[in-house]
């Protein structure tokens, strides 16, 4: 059961509705008429009937039509991918700068313009891949942030609406009135808040992933890495803060991250690039899936499909990383791999390293 990237099959999402299909979970959001809710597919809310269910590729797309994320299964906790990763270079560019808080200042035309594409052009795209507008878009990640930062830490509501990107607490409370019906301190529950120590949160990533292979790999480059645990400091002129952050894996597939921050307007900005860093946003699906297709690297990619990109803390390519390709001598190969060009060269590169340590054991013995 596949779900189009493009467009979503009603169908295929009401079976996974269903069954609760994990493997679902993030790729669309289910939207109930009766209840004006949208969900995850993997609520656990009984299911409504299918005529009072519609299926959309994004929150975003969810909220611009009126719905609100529903308490239960919380959509801010779903794994960070949708339908349109690995379609379009500039929608996949364009998120990662919202997600920094691109337009939390400043507006279309001007992430336009760092795009280098028309504001008609990357609205139409937006339309295509997410079913929303680049500004409801930018709306939902701050009210989605705003969402994890009440259930999951200690901050004050003033403190929530700058860490989330709201240009003030009057907006922060209204969009929370308007979307909620109540303020967002009525959202919290006090069971979940943590205590001092840096606003920390937990971010979600699909498996299969390779844990052991990513902190290799950032210890290998020169990252801080200390029983498991990644540190970076943080500096005015790179994240518009001073501090530290520290991420460490936890159970259930989630990425325990603490930022302490001189600015919680740094906030949006340090959480993009620990996700990037992690790449907590790939699909281990579509890329073993894509991928398998070369019968050098199916076997491979079915041996380690949890293996991830570690990507840089400042990246302003203007290609995907996924789709970067280091050693030309794979170029003619490597096209029938994109967009997951990188992925492809990795396991390419640790099949490699297998192969030179089993001969390094054989030469010892």
């Amino acid at each position: 059961m596949e779900i189009a990237r493009d467009s979503l099959d009603q169908e295929a999402c009401y079976r996974a509705v269903l069954t609760r299909d994990p493997r679902f979970d993030g790729r669309f959001f289910t939207c109930v008429k009766t209840t004006g809710i949208y969900c995850r597919p993997v609520c656990p809310a009984r299911t409504p009937k299918r005529e009072n269910m519609n299926f959309v590729a994004s929150a975003a797309a969810a909220e611009e039509t009126g719905f609100r994320a529903c308490l239960r299964c919380r959509p801010e906790t779903a794994p960070d991918m949708g339908a349109w990763r690995g379609t379009s270079n500039t929608v996949s560019r364009a998120l990662g700068l919202i997600e920094a808080g691109a337009l939390d200042e400043g507006d279309v035309d001007g992430l336009a313009a760092r795009l280098g594409v028309g504001e008609r052009h990357l609205r139409r795209l937006f339309r295509q891949h997410l079913g929303a507008a680049p500004v409801s878009v930018a709306q939902t990640r701050r009210v989605l942030l705003a969402k994890a930062l009440i259930h999951q830490t200690d901050l004050g509501m003033a403190e929530v609406a700058l860490a989330s990107g709201f240009g003030s607490v009057r907006r922060f409370n209204e969009t929370f009135q308007s979307l909620y019906g109540r303020p967002p301190s009525a959202l919290r529950r006090r069971a979940e808040r943590q205590g001092d120590g840096g606003v920390r949160l937990s971010l979600p990533y699909r498996p299969p992933y390779e844990i052991e292979a990513m902190l290799a790999a950032l210890t290998a480059r020169g990252e801080m890495v200390e029983g498991e645990v990644w540190h970076r400091e943080l500096t005015p002129e790179t994240d518009g803060a001073s501090g530290e952050v520290l991420a460490r894996f936890e159970g259930g597939n989630r990425l325990a991250v603490t930022v302490a921050a001189s600015d919680l307007k740094a906030l949006p900005g340090v959480l993009a690039r620990v996700r990037r860093v992690f790449d907590l946003s790939a699909d281990p699906e579509a890329i073993q899936r894509d991928l398998s297709a070369d019968p050098l690297l199916a076997p491979l990619v079915r041996a380690q499909s949890g293996l991830r990109l570690p990507g840089d803390w400042i990246d302003e390519a203007a290609d995907m990383a996924s789709d970067r390709l280091e050693d030309e001598r794979l170029a003619a190969r490597a096209e029938q791999w994109r967009p997951w060009r990188a992925y492809g060269a990795l396991h390419l590169r640790k099949a490699c390293m297998r192969i030179m340590e089993s001969d390094d054991e054989k030469d010892a013995a």
